[in-house]
């Protein structure tokens, strides 16, 4: 009896899985993660990340044996690893899902040298690179993609997990995941992690406890205090739950700013397709002489250090980075607001703070943190400009951040919502918390000085 290899990645799941589903009609299936540190090189996951791996992995694990199946581990260079794994277990073929990160493409490519390897689709609404304008080129402006996306949405039904997997004769020996140590251990700073439950089963109920909300999205999502947002970001990253099947269950009356959210991930993987370089290349190669701040500068670490710690001064800014440190996620309106901060506050060039998030995000994907930081920035191909500098205290105020501070800055939270935003400006700046690193006004006549050398 013949079969094959499921090669999973960034899709750890069995529902709306096509890889699955087609290797399940040759007969066995042997479905195999590969933890490859190397081909990724520099853009091997963060440490967040494989906490939420080992989560993932374990859980996925539980639903195959479930199905009288089991997941196999390996360690390695992808590409070598599978086709090793090919001729070891005597597979017809690898199925996959496509991925669209530079390094999986080049591992792609790779492997497909060496076995018979079918890509299927199903990372996102639409396979990147599809959605083109009447000139046949791809979108670089979100919103006409947006539109054309749209038109051609709703996805495909959806595909059953399977029952039942077939197993080969002989399993082949698989790594214990214990023993890949991706959990944090000295120190174990992944306490306040437990706010996630990683899996299928996971993404599913978070899917679940968001649908009542839907429709107030639009209103909510901006509002830090609030539960206004579906925290399925990480779930979607590792394909825990495919983005077809949100679409499917989330459409309805007023979805529509969250379908929108939803194909900003869809563009972004487009973005990099087209610019596989988007994570350390400027999209307007006008910024490539920005001035700047040099890390190396003592006292540019020392604003760094400031902010990645959450001790800026500013309050909605610190509850942030803070946030981030202790769950591995960031509300998506204060990551705007502290990721210009970052760049025009304190004119640190953004590939910085795009490796800090790469490192403490749960859901830190190429495409989407590439994207972002550039648009914060202003250097992406569709990005807010240099010039509208987001001032983070009215920003706090206007979006009723005062009990998200309280939570994440205790320093401050005795303070009321009148001085909460700017405790500084108001004289009610407790002595453990620190001054601001500079002022706003300070920062916006820097940061367009700045932007004039260049023009």
């Amino acid at each position: 009896m013949s079969g094959a290899i499921v090669w999973l990645r960034e899709d750890l799941r069995l529902a709306d899985q096509p890889a699955f589903a087609a290797a399940a009609r040759e007969g066995w299936v042997i479905p195999v993660y590969v933890l490859d540190d190397e081909t990724p090189r520099h853009r091997r996951i963060g440490g967040a990340q494989r906490w939420w791996l080992h989560r993932s992995l374990a859980s996925l694990d539980a639903d195959l044996r479930k199905r009288g199946s089991r997941l196999v581990l390996r360690r390695g260079v992808a590409a070598h690893v599978l086709a090793d794994l090919a001729a070891e277990t005597g597979a017809r073929r690898v199925h996959a899902l496509r991925h669209y990160a530079p390094w999986w493409r080049n591992a792609e490519r790779a492997l497909a040298d060496k076995v018979d390897l079918v890509l299927h689709d199903g990372v996102c609404l639409l396979p990147p690179g599809e959605v083109r304008t009447g000139a046949g080129d791809l979108y670089k402006i979100f919103t006409p993609f947006w539109r054309a996306l749209r038109d051609r949405m709703p996805p495909a039904a959806s595909i059953p997990a399977p029952e039942r997997l077939g197993t080969p004769q002989e399993w082949p020996a698989s790594d214990r995941l214990e023993d890949w140590a991706l959990l944090p251990t000295r120190p174990d700073w992944a306490g306040g992690f437990d706010v996630w439950t990683p899996g299928e089963t996971g993404a599913a109920e978070r899917l679940e406890a968001f649908l009542p909300n839907v429709a107030a999205y639009d209103a909510t999502r901006n509002l830090p205090s609030e539960e206004g947002v579906s925290y399925l970001s990480p779930h979607l990253h590792f394909g825990e739950i495919s983005v077809a099947e949100v679409w499917r269950r989330a459409s309805g009356p007023g979805a529509e700013p969250f379908l929108r959210e939803l194909a900003w991930r869809d563009y972004a993987q487009n973005v990099i397709l087209a610019r596989p370089d988007y994570g350390k290349a400027n999209g307007l190669p006008a910024f490539d002489p920005f001035p700047w701040r040099d890390v190396a500068d003592p006292e540019v670490a020392a604003d760094f250090r400031a902010w990645c710690r959450g001790e800026t001064g500013y309050p909605i800014v610190d509850a942030g980075m803070r946030e981030l440190w202790a769950t591995g996620w960031m509300h998506n309106r204060v990551r705007m607001i502290a990721a210009s901060f970052l760049v025009k506050h304190l004119l640190i060039d953004w590939r910085e703070g795009e490796r800090w998030f790469w490192d403490t995000l749960v859901d830190a994907d190429y495409g989407s943190n590439s994207v972002n930081w550039q648009w914060s920035a202003g250097t992406g191909i569709d990005a807010n400009m240099f010039v509208r500098i987001m001032a983070p205290l009215s920003q706090s105020e206007k979006f009723g951040a005062a009990d998200y501070i309280r939570r994440w800055v205790p320093e401050l939270s005795g303070l009321d919502d009148a001085v909460i935003h700017d405790p500084g400006e108001h004289g009610a700046r407790p002595a453990a918390y620190p001054e601001k690193r500079i002022g706003h006004r300070a920062a916006r006549e820097r940061a367009l000085a700045a932007l004039s050398m260049i023009r």
